[in-house]
């Protein structure tokens, strides 16, 4: 079992709600898709469209994510082309074999550019194992490297590999500090935990709402409030009630209004906290943004 006290465990905590009905709710404070992939075919024929939704939602920073260095001009343009919208640079572990001379200093280079504000996804995935393991880690071990000289947050994927994974960053730790996030976080309590003890954070996806996740959101309720956030790695994993249809940024305001009930908090405190984490963590990405709607 990890130890309770964590980073940020002397901060004031979330006020408990009891009975909290956020069905109909509206958020009154900014949210943010901390992770989509806006340069997918899914959302090449309405991307004006979806940035507008996402903007009516309250959504006011979304990070849409590189998963593979030699495409990433399709990520940066999409970045550059909306005011609210920044990028990460990376290599998706399922295409770690195609870009073995992807190094930290290639990783580094790119991550100069002012719209670029954070390293990944890369990580682990032996759930499909698209590429052969070792490719999987060497990779993650060089973002790790960029995210440490860089200081820009590493995004990590994370699939059924919690014992590797949390091998790997207590290893990584012990060469010097270095933000990171597990994204779409489905592993369990142990792993949740040590990222946290590292001084790393957990996401969610539209995954914490569905009615078979029970075990979950027992782990985002006993996280500590400064480190959990939302997204919606969209275009998959659309949250109850879009669940089975394509996901957008817009949806992320459903995962958080069931993280609110599943810590007993406010819609408006889980959006207060969640994006305050994210500015933290990606501390590149401006709070004010010129001509944002």
């Amino acid at each position: 079992m990890w130890p309770r006290q964590t980073p940020g465990s002397h901060l004031t905590p979330l006020t408990p709600l009891r009975s909290v009905s956020q069905k109909d709710f509206r958020f009154q404070i900014m949210l943010v898709d901390s992770h989509c992939h806006l340069d997918f075919p899914d959302f090449s024929t309405e991307l004006d469209a979806i940035i507008a939704r996402a903007r009516a939602a309250g959504i006011g920073r979304l990070v849409t994510i590189s998963t593979r260095v030699k495409k990433h001009a399709q990520v940066l343009a999409i970045a550059e082309k909306f005011p609210e919208v920044f990028c990460s640079v990376g290599t998706h572990p399922h295409y770690s074999h195609e870009e073995t001379d992807i190094d930290a200093a290639k990783l580094i280079a790119i991550s100069k550019h002012p719209k670029v504000v954070a390293i990944g996804e890369a990580g682990l995935d032996y759930f499909r194992n698209n590429s052969p393991r070792d490719a999987q880690a060497a990779s993650l071990r060089q973002h790790i490297a960029a995210g440490r000289e860089t200081g820009l947050p590493l995004v990590i994927h994370s699939r059924d590999c919690d014992a590797d994974m949390a091998r790997i960053l207590r290893e990584e730790s012990g060469k010097g500090a270095f933000p990171a996030v597990l994204h779409c976080f489905t592993g369990g309590r142990d792993l949740a935990f040590a990222a946290v003890d590292l001084g790393h954070y957990v996401s969610f996806t539209g995954i914490l709402t569905f009615k078979n996740s029970d075990a979950l959101r027992e782990i985002a309720a006993a996280l500590p409030a400064d480190r959990i956030m939302v997204e919606t790695d969209a275009p998959y994993l659309a949250p109850l009630p879009y669940r089975g249809k394509r996901n957008e940024p817009a949806y992320v305001a459903e995962t958080a209004k069931v993280l609110a009930d599943t810590r007993g908090v406010s819609a408006n405190e889980i959006a207060r906290q969640t994006t305050e984490n994210f500015f933290r963590l990606f501390s590149k990405v401006p709070r004010v943004v010129a001509d944002a709607a």
